[in-house]
């Protein structure tokens, strides 16, 4: 299930790795699904009936009184949360994008001149500024697109009219909460469409449990130019969900020839893989500790180590996709090089009805893949991870045309 943390809004469309598909950004450029347009005067009622719960919950009046007049039904966010692609991108079209040439001189010069406030916050919560920075480009294009979007309005539209109103019924309590706290107003409280806000987009929750006030001026001002409190939050977020000071998130490996590709998804001491054969691919050591072997593109793919700081980084955003652009970018503005290991770019996406069929074949083989909803979310992965284990396979989860032949009766 996906966890709702700071980078929530892009998590919405960003699958699991070992991907043939994922979904590439929650503020598509294309034009949404056409849908009706629900009926406002609805939105009213569910707006004055939610105003007791939220009472209820711990909002003042004051605070409903100068939040709710701001609210507003937002068709578009409806589309967006609705929309399903027919075809989505490859893990590799997405690192194309997400660790440009652009991106890349652009954060190195957000290193630059963040340089000393980056370096207080590495002190104080041990997260190396390339990462932070890489979150931060990839969040917000280093600030430049926090999104426009009336988050309250966001939140009540999909808390009404979205695939998942519980949830973000809390959400707009939570941010209801930060307003009555005095982080920021009601008008001011603006952010993507699916409500996450500020340089790092968090969501209101994540917001109320490790957003700092780092420049103590008396505010957690994630908002502002300045973005020193939003990247300090990110890292206090990292770092209370178990970054380790001092270890890589994942390091680049070529394997020997006639290697034992079921070894894939295990962990073991670095020291083991490195017995086995296994390099780092920039011909440096391999770091000590525990690693996971991962084929995000199946065995003619890239080949990585990931290691514990991974999967904390996998603790902001749940997509392996994300995890390898965030930790790419950040080696990259580090000075690394490009990826060794070619992906297999020739392969074709499946369609959403071959997502579907090879959903359907995995639950009726006993592979529960949470649902027949043609996304290659985590779930599915495991499924298909389950099925290439039973069939003595590599069991990387990577999909594609050939797996759909080999799983299909």
């Amino acid at each position: 299930m996906l966890r709702w943390t700071p980078a929530a809004a892009l998590a919405l469309a960003l699958p699991a790795c070992g991907l043939a598909n994922i979904e590439t950004s929650p503020r598509p450029t294309a034009r949404p699904a056409t849908l009706s347009a629900p009926d406002t005067g609805n939105f009213d009622a569910w707006v004055a009936a939610f105003a007791p719960r939220a009472r209820n919950r711990g909002i003042s009046q004051a605070t409903l009184d100068r939040a709710l007049p701001t609210l507003r039904h937002l068709p578009e966010t409806v589309a967006l949360d609705r929309r399903q692609s027919e075809f989505g991108a490859r893990i590799w079209e997405y690192l194309d994008s997400t660790v440009s040439a652009t991106r890349i001189s652009q954060g190195q010069a957000a290193l630059r001149r963040h340089a000393d406030i980056l370096a207080r916050i590495e002190g104080r919560f041990g997260v190396p500024p390339e990462v932070l920075v890489a979150i931060w480009g990839i969040e917000s294009s280093y600030g430049a697109n926090r999104g426009g979007t009336h988050i309250l309005s966001s939140l009540a539209t999909l808390a009404k009219d979205g695939r998942r109103g519980e949830f973000f019924e809390e959400q707009l309590l939570d941010a209801l909460r930060i307003i009555q706290a005095g982080d920021i107003s009601a008008q001011a409280m603006i952010g993507s469409w699916a409500g996450a806000f500020g340089h790092m987009q968090f969501m209101p929750s994540s917001f109320l449990t490790y957003a700092v006030d780092f420049t103590g001026d008396g505010r957690r001002d994630v908002w502002a130019d300045d973005p020193t409190d939003a990247l300090a939050s990110a890292a206090n977020y990292l770092t209370r969900r178990g970054w380790t000071r001092g270890q890589p998130w994942a390091r680049e490996v070529v394997l020997p020839d006639g290697f034992d590709l079921r070894l894939t998804g295990q962990a073991q001491p670095a020291a083991d893989w490195a017995r086995a054969g296994v390099r780092v691919a920039a011909g440096a050591p391999l770091q000590s500790g525990q690693a996971r072997l991962l084929l995000p593109g199946g065995a003619r793919g890239p080949a990585f180590l990931a290691y514990g700081n991974y999967d904390v980084l996998k603790e902001y955003n749940l997509s392996d996709a994300y995890v390898l652009a965030v930790g790419h970018l950040s080696d990259r503005l580090r000075g690394g090089a490009a990826l060794q290991g070619s992906w297999p770019r020739g392969d074709r996406p499946l369609t959403g009805d071959e997502r579907r069929a090879l959903q359907r074949r995995l639950n009726a083989l006993g592979h529960d893949t949470g649902g027949i909803d043609g996304r290659i979310g985590p779930a599915t992965v495991a499924a298909v991870q389950a099925w290439q284990k039973s069939q003595g396979l590599a069991p990387d989860g990577y999909v594609n045309a050939d797996l759909l032949r080999q799983i299909l009766p």
